[in-house]
């Protein structure tokens, strides 16, 4: 659950809020623009960030960065957070390195700085008619926030390069086609519909074992940074710290019981 805030900033649905301090906010009424919050039930586990800057329409500025800083480094201190879903409070508009799986829901534009942070998480998922494209050297500059290191991962540099030398815009659909988003949905009239697929795939990896997924997250990032012996060393590693757990005793017991398991992240 969510750490107790003061009644006055508290909202009809459970969200904590962040504020940059010595900065005037650009969300609405004056609110925060990052807010974290803890799903609850079935879906305990799964945290939510949600983007709320309509007037510059989620861009990346100084005061949105360092609220997106202090929610990860609170959240990464959050035992219970098996699962991160980066969302927009801001219709028609996404935005824009967390230890557990992250998950961008891209249901509207996602241009520049929206589609590098989107980069950056381990999945993404787009409305059909979602619009984004690393569109900088349209005005002049080139792609930051390591959006020339993640592209060309996704898609290759060739591909990359072309996208970023002609500042393209893509579709969900289209950005499907090429591998840069895991999913496409067409979107729905609330205009979210790529946050209710992205909460389905969070649902999907929130019974799994939490220790093995980071850990399996730790030997991919780190892995495709290095040569294949390095790689092979890493997963190595990966792979005996993952040996002593609570869980992975459980999950091989739960295997011979023939009954889901039921772990529990130690």
């Amino acid at each position: 659950m969510l750490r107790v805030v003061p009644r006055a900033l508290r909202l009809p649905r459970p969200w904590r809020l962040f504020r940059a301090r010595g900065c005037a906010s650009d969300g609405a009424a004056g609110s925060p623009e990052i807010q974290v919050r803890a799903l609850a039930g079935p879906d305990q586990g799964i945290s939510e960030i949600l983007m709320n800057r309509p007037r510059a329409r989620n861009a990346l500025g100084n005061v949105l960065v360092s609220e997106l800083l202090d929610a990860l480094a609170w959240l990464r201190e959050e035992r219970q957070v098996r699962v991160l879903i980066f969302r927009s409070g801001v219709k028609g508009v996404f935005c824009a390195a967390f230890p557990a799986p992250t998950i961008a829901a891209m249901d509207g534009f996602a241009l520049g700085g929206g589609l590098e942070l989107a980069l950056a998480c381990d999945l993404r998922v787009a409305a059909s008619s979602a619009v984004m494209g690393l569109i900088e050297t349209t005005r002049g500059l080139l792609p930051g926030a390591g959006g020339t290191q993640r592209l060309p991962r996704c898609l290759g540099v060739a591909l990359a390069k072309e996208l970023i030398f002609t500042g393209r815009r893509l579709s969900g659909e289209q950005a499907h086609s090429l591998g840069l988003v895991n999913h496409a949905v067409a979107q729905n009239e609330e205009g979210d519909a790529a946050y209710h697929r992205a909460r389905d795939l969070a649902r999907e990896i929130l019974p799994q074992a939490p220790i093995a997924v980071r850990l399996g997250k730790v030997a991919i990032d780190r892995g495709i940074e290095v040569d294949i012996a390095s790689g092979m060393a890493i997963e190595g590693i990966c792979y005996a710290q993952n040996i002593p757990t609570r869980d992975r005793l459980e999950g091989m017991a739960a295997f011979r019981e023939k009954r889901p398991p039921r772990f529990v992240g130690e």
